[in-house]
C-alpha cells in the first residue's frame, strides 16, 4: 500500500504530530510519499524536521513554470476531467475564504501532484486539516487520480465551514478522521446522517521515545504553556491570570514556550503587568527542548479560546504533569477535573487564576497523584502506534467508505444546527 500525505506546509514546528503519524505508519509497513506545497526554505530547528525536508516533494519549489506546464498537459491529455475540475474550482471559489485566483492555483497544484502520484504508483491521498490541502486532494480525484481522506482537527475548520466548503469535502472523501469525539460531532453537523459512518475518531498520539525515560515527579513552582503566540491560545488572558496570582503573593514562574505573530503584544503586556521577573518566552524550540521545559515544570497551563485537542496536553500528561486548562473542544475528553488536572471556563482570568493557585499550593502528594493519573490516562488513549494501526485499517478499507454517487457542489447543502 502506497499512501501520499498531502500538506500545505511541511514540516512545521507546530505540526510535529503529522511527522509522528507518518513515521508510525512507516513502522507498520506503509509506504508514505510526503507531498507539500511549501516549507522547503523554512528554518528547521528540530533535527527530525530537517530530515523530513529531504524526504518531501515540494509542489511550489520550481515556481510557476512547472505548475502551468502540468495544468496545460492535463487539459490536453484529459479535457473532460479537466473541465470537470475547472467547474468545481469555479463553484467552490465563488464563495470561499480565499480569492478565486488562488483556487486556480490549487488546480494547478493538483495537476502537478497528479503527475507525481502516478509516477510513484500512489493508491490513496491523505491530507491534514480541511483547508486548501484537502481542496487540492479533492481536485486530484476529480482529475482522475486516487481517492482521498483527510484529518479534521478544528478549530479553523469549524470557524468557517461554509467558506471552506467543508461539507463538500466530507461528502467526496473516502473517509474522514476526527481527532476527538467533539471534533466528530462538529463534522456531523455539515453532512447528512448517511455520511456519518465514514467519520472515524483517531486520536493524535505520543510516541514512546518522548516519554519512555524515567522522569522525576512534578514539583517546584514553574508552570509552562506551550504553543504558538496567537489570539486563539489566550496568552493575554493567561497573563491577566498570572497578575492575579502574583498579587496574592504566591511565588511562581511562567514559561511561554513558543513564538508567533502576537509576541510583541505579549511582551508589551508582560511589561505593563510588571511580570518581567516571572514570565519567560522561549521562542521556537525543538521537540526535545519542549520535553525539557515540561519536565522542569509543575504543570502545563492551557488558556486557549479555541482548540482541537492539543498534542502538548498529551505530551505533558505522558510525562506525568497534570494540566490546568480551559474546558473547550476535545480537552475535557482527556483532562478530568479533580483527577488529572484542573478545568476552567474559557475567557475568565479570575477562575483560571484560582485554578493556578490551587495547582501551585497543593501538596506534593496530591500533585503527584494527579500527575500519575494524567500519565495513565494519556498512555491508554493516545499511543501513536495504536493510532497508526487504526489508520492502516481505514486506508485498506477506503473503498467501502466511498459514497455511491458524488453530489455536485451546486446541489450540496450544509446541515446546520438549529438556532
Amino acid at each position: 500500500m502506497k499512501i501520499a500525505y498531502l500538506m500545505n506546509h511541511y514540516p512545521k514546528v507546530s505540526h510535529t504530530f503529522i511527522r509522528r503519524e507518518i513515521l508510525a505508519l512507516e513502522k507498520q509497513g506503509v509506504d508514505v510519499l510526503r507531498l507539500s506545497v511549501r516549507g522547503w526554505d523554512d528554518d528547521a530547528p528540530d533535527p527530525q524536521d530537517q530530515a523530513e525536508k529531504s524526504r518531501t516533494h515540494y509542489l511550489l519549489r520550481g515556481g510557476m513554470g512547472p505548475l502551468l506546464s502540468a495544468m496545460l498537459s492535463q487539459a490536453v491529455a484529459s479535457p473532460g476531467r479537466f473541465l470537470s475540475a475547472l467547474k468545481v474550482v469555479m463553484q467552490i471559489g465563488r464563495r470561499a475564504d480565499r480569492p478565486l485566483p488562488l483556487h486556480f492555483i490549487y488546480l494547478a497544484e493538483a495537476c502537478l501532484a497528479l503527475r507525481t502520484l502516478r509516477e510513484q504508483g500512489i493508491d490513496h491521498v491523505h491530507a491534514h486539516f480541511g483547508t486548501n490541502a484537502t481542496e487540492v486532494a479533492l481536485l486530484i480525484e476529480v482529475l482522475g487520480g486516487p481517492g482521498y481522506s483527510f484529518t479534521c482537527h478544528g478549530s479553523e475548520e469549524f470557524d468557517k465551514p461554509e467558506l471552506l466548503h467543508l461539507g463538500e469535502k466530507i461528502r467526496r472523501a473516502r473517509f474522514v478522521v476526527a481527532i476527538s469525539s467533539f471534533c466528530r460531532s462538529q463534522v456531523y453537523r455539515w453532512v447528512d446522517h448517511a455520511q456519518w459512518p465514514k467519520v472515524k475518531v483517531v486520536h493524535c498520539g505520543v510516541e514512546p521515545g518522548f516519554y519512555a525515560l524515567k522522569t522525576e515527579p512534578p514539583r517546584g513552582n514553574r508552570l509552562v504553556a506551550v504553543g504558538r503566540l496567537c489570539e486563539q491560545k489566550g496568552h493575554l488572558m493567561l497573563l491577566e491570570a498570572a497578575a492575579i496570582v502574583a498579587a496574592k503573593g504566591i511565588d511562581f514562574e511562567l514559561v511561554l514556550a513558543g513564538d508567533g505573530e502576537l509576541r510583541a503584544h505579549v511582551e508589551a503586556r508582560i511589561a505593563a503587568l510588571q511580570l518581567g521577573g516571572r514570565v519567560r518566552i522561549t521562542g521556537w524550540i525543538t521537540s526535545d527542548q519542549v520535553r525539557e521545559e515540561i519536565l522542569a515544570s509543575r504543570a502545563m497551563v492551557v488558556s486557549s479560546f479555541a482548540e482541537g485537542l492539543p498534542v502538548v496536553v498529551m505530551e505533558s500528561m505522558a510525562l506525568g504533569r497534570p494540566v490546568v486548562s480551559t474546558a473547550i473542544a476535545g480537552i475535557p475528553e482527556l483532562v478530568v477535573d479533580g483527577d488529572n488536572g484542573w478545568l476552567v471556563p474559557a475567557g475568565d482570568p479570575e477562575v483560571l487564576a484560582r485554578a493556578m493557585v490551587d495547582c501551585l499550593t497543593c501538596d506534593d502528594a496530591e500533585l503527584q497523584r494527579r500527575g500519575a493519573a494524567a500519565r495513565e490516562r494519556v498512555l491508554a488513549r493516545h499511543d501513536i502506534d495504536v493510532a497508526a494501526s487504526r489508520l492502516v485499517t481505514f486506508f485498506q478499507n477506503r473503498a467501502s467508505y466511498a459514497p455511491s454517487a458524488q453530489p455536485s457542489v451546486e446541489s450540496a447543502r450544509p446541515v446546520k444546527a438549529a438556532h
